[in-house]
């Protein structure tokens, strides 16, 4: 039987050790800062990003990974005769997968292609169950079907600071990002169906407590959670107060705390803070 190889594009939440255990290939996406390109992952850092970012003379763009690195990647893990299983963000951020199924249309490797319909630690969590199910032994076809109940299981919830980023990107009226900005609008977001759909809108950061109080309480009322994720870019404060409360309530869970990805953190914008997990 063949082997089966994990490649994953850089939003993927997954720490250094994940990625080293499960042999996984990253291909990295670019982004520009006043005419400067940096390679997720080679050039710059989630860390440092934030800085860049805040100091940058205009909203950074990001890039998908070219055609060509997918093919690299997956002719060169084929090889010695492995097939490839390839995961990307959800096709509503990014063309990243289609980039990927352009790309195994080329390669000689035997290349399969899976949208995961989410992105940083909701990506991983997918991910992280779909390697355990190939080193099990598992096909492509059992890992996917892991992928789907993990997914199935997850949430995604991301609270926006301010809406700057989101209307310099094109993707918010200018006239709702000044009238939002000078009413101190707070937004959370929640990803499913590989959609963004926003869950709530209030007034000042009160709103923002208030609504992360009840997604907790409704968390706690649910399944037990498997893994439990908090990203954010530069959110300290307010990840502080949220890790506290998911430490009361699940003391024996690992909360996973990390910088997000330059890719979600230019369209979140500075402050924005996201809770992601799965259940049983």
């Amino acid at each position: 039987m063949s082997k089966v190889k994990i490649v994953c594009d850089s939003s993927v939440g997954l720490t250094d050790e994940q990625i080293k255990k499960y042999d996984i290939t990253i291909v990295p996406l670019t982004v520009m800062i006043d005419d400067t390109i940096y390679v997720e992952g080679e050039t710059i850092t989630n860390d440092q990003f934030p800085g860049l970012m805040k100091n940058a003379k205009s909203l950074p763009k990001t890039s998908q990974p070219p055609i060509g690195k997918f093919v690299d990647a997956f002719d060169k893990l084929g090889e010695d005769g492995s097939e490839v299983l390839c995961i990307d963000m959800m096709e509503s951020i990014s063309g990243t997968v289609h980039a990927a199924e352009q790309a195994a249309s080329m390669s000689s490797t035997k290349v399969t292609v899976y949208d995961s319909q989410s992105t940083d630690q909701g990506m991983g969590f997918q991910v992280m169950a779909a390697a355990e199910v190939l080193e099990q032994g598992g096909t492509v076809e059992d890992a996917i079907a892991k992928m789907k109940d993990v997914l199935a299981k997850s949430k995604l919830y991301l609270a926006i600071d301010n809406l700057d980023n989101l209307v310099a990107g094109g993707r918010v009226s200018k006239f709702a990002g000044a009238l939002s900005n000078l009413l101190n609008i707070k937004v959370m977001l929640q990803v499913y169906d590989g959609q963004i759909h926003i869950a709530m809108k209030g007034r000042g950061i009160k709103s923002i407590h208030k609504e992360w109080d009840r997604i907790l309480d409704e968390m706690q009322a649910g399944p037990k959670p498997v893994r439990i994720g908090i990203s954010h870019v530069e959110g300290d404060k307010e990840v502080e107060r949220l890790k506290s409360r998911l430490e009361e309530m699940y003391p024996g869970i690992e909360i996973v705390v990390r910088e997000t990805v330059p890719i979600i953190a230019t369209h979140t914008g500075m402050g924005a803070n996201c809770l992601l997990y799965y259940t049983e």
